[in-house]
């Protein structure tokens, strides 16, 4: 059975790298984001990979129950017996497109969603200050803030209700953001 961490924050909270420094860590963990499972999928060249390239080539969301195939594959897949998936779930529907999954499969288990909780303006420095690729400019951070603080509430409280939400403070250091998440996430394996 795979123990799944899910691991959500506004962007710009370092959701991501702590994630990624957490599995790099720790070879007893494997670290996904969602995009990467999609190209991964995309690059094995499998039907499910070839009707996913046919969604994104064409400028289109790839529909959720492609996507929770997609991950649900690649964490049953993973290496490792524990899990960390960062960015997910985005919004309601993701959310419960993945209980519903997890309802019917026992192979994963949810063990808990953690939330890496930042300011606005502590995430609005971060984006804008990397400022990676276009993307990074004020009018996308805001829409990308948007969506992310839209279905946020709901998404905190179905996981309080079902007692698997931690919060963890995000303005602080890399080294002490990462630090705690990994005594959480060893305090539950």
């Amino acid at each position: 059975m795979k123990k799944l961490f899910l691991i959500i924050g506004a962007p710009g909270s370092g959701k991501t790298t702590d994630a990624e420094l957490i599995a790099k860590e720790n070879e007893n963990i494997s670290h996904f984001s969602t995009g990467d499972m999609l190209r991964a999928e995309v690059a094995s060249g499998s039907e499910l990979g070839k009707e996913i390239e046919g969604y994104i080539s064409n400028g289109l969301i790839v529909p959720i129950n492609i996507a929770i195939a997609t991950i649900t594959n690649a964490i049953k897949n993973a290496s490792t017996n524990v899990v960390i998936l960062d960015g997910y779930p985005r919004s309601i529907e993701q959310m419960d497109a993945l209980e519903d999954f997890l309802a019917h499969d026992n192979s994963i288990i949810l063990t808990n969603i953690i939330e890496v909780e930042v300011s606005e303006e502590t995430a609005r420095e971060r984006v804008l200050g990397r400022a990676r690729g276009a993307d990074d400019n004020n009018e996308v951070f805001n829409n990308r803030m948007r969506v992310y603080l839209e279905p946020l509430e709901q998404i905190r409280d179905f996981y309080k209700a079902k007692n698997l939400l931690k919060v963890i403070s995000g303005e602080g250091t890399i080294e002490q953001i990462v630090s705690q998440m990994q005594s959480f996430i060893n305090s539950k394996i």
